[in-house]
C-alpha cells in the first residue's frame, strides 16, 4: 500500500542539501536542484526523473558508487509509487557494483526471520573493517523512515573503521527493502529482535543496537528492555513525539503515512490512532534498561527536546544534546560520531 501527497521539491533541497552533498559533489545536487520543477510525475522536471538521469550518467561511466547514490535520491522520500519503487531496485544493483572497491568487508544476504506466524525476507548488509576476526560483537545499525541502510554508505564506513565491531545493516519495517513489512512497534520487534539473536550467533554474543531518527525508536526500545549490551539513540522519537495532534514539518506526514502502510493520505486522526502504540512511556517507567547513549541536536524540528531529555537520570544512561544543530545532529555529525563510535567500542568491550 502506498499513495502520494502535495510535496514542494523545493522544500525537500532546503531540508537535505547538507545530506546530499555528502555523497554527490554539490555541482550536480545544484545542476538537478535546478531542473526540477515537480515532485511526482516521471518526466523531464520530475523529481524521480532528473535524479535517475543523473545516476544513469554515472552508471554508464562505472561510477557506481556515485550512481547509487544518485539513485538513493530519486526514489526519496518514499516509495510512493511506480516510478520510486524501480528506482529504488537500480539502486541496489548499482551498489552491489560498486561494493567490491568498498575499503571495508561487505556482504550482502538475505536473512529469513519469524513474522507473524511465518516467514519473512530481509536484506541486510554486514561491513566491517578488513581483517577484523570472526568472533567481534556485531552492531544492529538503521536509519529512518526516509534514509536507509544503502543511503548511509558513507557514514557506515566511517563507523566501521572507528569499531572493533562488525555492522548489521538493514531498513526498519514499512521502509527501503523491508517496505512489505508494515510498521508497528511490535511487528519492528519481532524483526529487531531476530536480528538480534542472529547477531548474537554470528559473532562473540555481544551485540550493540545505533538506531537513527526513527531507528532510534527501535535503538531506544531495545536499549529500555535490555535486549542489547549497548544501544545508541541518535534523534530517536520516544514519547512527545507521538503526542495527539502532532504535525510534521517538511513532507513528514505523507513519509510516515507510507510506512505505516496507509494507501491514502491519512488524516491527524488516524495518524494519531496509529501513533498511539508507539509511545514508550510504559518502558520508560520500567528499570530494566542496558547501557545507553541518547543523542540529539537542540534544533530539532522533527523531535521534540523532551524526547533526549527524558532520559537524564537513568542508570547507565548517557545524554548529549548538541547545540545549533537539528534533527540527528547532522550538521555537526562529526561530533556526534566522536561522542558515538568511542562509547560503542567502550561499552561493547566492558
Amino acid at each position: 500500500m502506498s499513495f502520494t501527497w502535495p510535496l514542494d521539491p523545493r522544500d525537500l533541497f532546503v531540508e537535505r542539501y547538507p545530506q546530499m552533498t555528502l555523497g554527490l559533489p554539490a555541482g550536480e545536487v545544484d545542476a538537478v536542484r535546478a531542473a526540477v520543477t515537480v515532485m511526482w510525475p516521471d518526466r523531464p522536471g520530475g523529481w524521480v526523473h532528473e535524479w535517475s538521469a543523473l545516476a544513469a550518467r554515472h552508471a554508464a561511466a562505472g561510477r557506481h558508487r556515485e550512481a547509487a547514490q544518485a539513485y538513493g535520491w530519486a526514489k526519496f522520500p518514499s516509495l510512493a509509487d511506480g516510478p520510486k519503487r524501480t528506482a529504488l531496485a537500480r539502486q541496489v544493483e548499482q551498489y552491489v557494483l560498486a561494493a567490491p572497491g568498498f575499503p571495508v568487508e561487505f556482504e550482502r544476504r538475505v536473512l529469513a526471520v519469524p513474522h507473524r506466524g511465518g516467514e519473512a525476507a530481509v536484506p541486510v548488509h554486514l561491513m566491517a573493517a578488513p581483517g577484523l576476526p570472526a568472533d567481534a560483537p556485531l552492531v544492529l545499525a538503521s536509519g529512518g523512515v526516509d534514509s536507509w541502510k544503502t543511503d548511509l554508505h558513507g557514514m557506515w564506513e566511517q563507523l566501521a573503521f572507528a569499531l572493533p565491531a562488525r555492522l548489521l545493516l538493514f531498513d526498519l519495517p514499512g521502509t527501503g527493502e523491508s517496505a512489505h513489512l508494515p510498521m508497528t512497534p511490535h511487528g519492528g520487534d519481532e524483526v529487531i529482535a531476530a536480528l538480534v539473536a542472529f547477531a548474537r550467533a554470528a559473532g562473540n554474543g555481544k551485540v550493540g543496537h545505533f538506531g537513527i531518527s526513527m531507528g532510534g525508536y527501535y535503538s531506544a526500545r531495545t536499549g529500555l528492555t535490555g535486549a542489547v549490551d549497548a544501544s545508541v539513540v541518535l534523534g530517536g522519537p520516544v514519547e512527545r513525539a507521538f503526542a495527539p495532534g502532532r504535525g510534521f514539518a517538511f513532507g513528514m506526514d505523507g513519509i510516515v503515512g507510507n510506512a505505516l502502510g496507509f494507501d491514502t493520505a491519512p488524516t491527524r486522526a488516524e495518524l494519531d490512532a496509529a501513533f498511539a502504540g508507539f509511545d514508550l512511556r510504559p518502558l520508560l517507567d520500567r528499570d530494566a534498561n542496558g547501557p545507553m547513549l541518547v543523542v540529539n541536536g537542540t534544533e530539532d524540528v522533527h523531535v521534540p527536546q523532551d524526547d533526549t531529555l527524558v532520559f537524564e537520570g537513568r542508570r547507565d544512561t548517557r545524554v548529549e544534546l548538541i547545540p545549533d544543530t537539528g534533527h540527528c545532529a547532522v550538521s555537526r555529525f562529526g561530533e556526534a560520531m566522536a561522542l558515538i563510535a568511542p562509547w560503542l567500542k567502550d561499552t561493547l568491550a566492558a
